[in-house]
């Protein structure tokens, strides 16, 4: 596999500061408050997670978002949910590139192109850099998605976004 010389130097050079510039602390509230909101109206759990860059290796390996929205939907145990019904929701920030990863309850009642839909239009948000609307936007989608399915349960998975450096 190829790897361009400028997606390396763009995570390499990436900062905790454009990070924070990107995702500040109110946005990230924001976020919550959307994820919380979402989740009263369906069954389904909604993890959010930005990371800024990948390592070195991870790169230079040609690891691609959707491929590490996989790693962390399983990392971070978003699959083990009572009803099957975790949902991934991956910024890699130094991509400009968003990951819908469902999980296999939820798989049987959403085409993976509506998924693919939400997070093109989110890409296309963050080119102009609206990156607080595009997430909460995107947070809306998923659970109108997953709104068919509105009976109550317990949330499992925290609200909070994760930010991963």
């Amino acid at each position: 596999m190829t790897v361009s010389i400028e997606r390396v130097f763009r995570h390499l050079l990436f900062t905790r500061r454009q990070l924070r510039r990107a995702f500040p602390p109110r946005t990230l509230d924001a976020i919550e408050q959307a994820i919380r909101e979402a989740e009263g109206r369906h069954r389904g759990e909604i993890r959010f997670v930005v990371e800024g860059a990948l390592h070195g290796h991870a790169v230079l390996s040609g690891q691609s978002a959707r491929e590490r929205a996989i790693v962390l939907f399983s990392e971070l145990r978003i699959w083990d949910t009572e009803a099957n019904n975790g949902v991934l929701i991956y910024v890699l920030l130094a991509d400009r590139r968003l990951e819908i990863v469902a999980d296999r309850g939820i798989h049987a009642r959403v085409a993976p192109e509506l998924w693919s839909v939400i997070a093109r239009g989110m890409e296309q948000a963050f080119a102009s850099g609206r990156f607080e609307a595009a997430a909460i936007d995107a947070v809306r989608a998923v659970a109108d998605c997953l709104e068919a399915d509105a009976t109550r349960r317990i949330d499992e998975l925290p609200d909070r976004p994760l930010v991963l450096p």
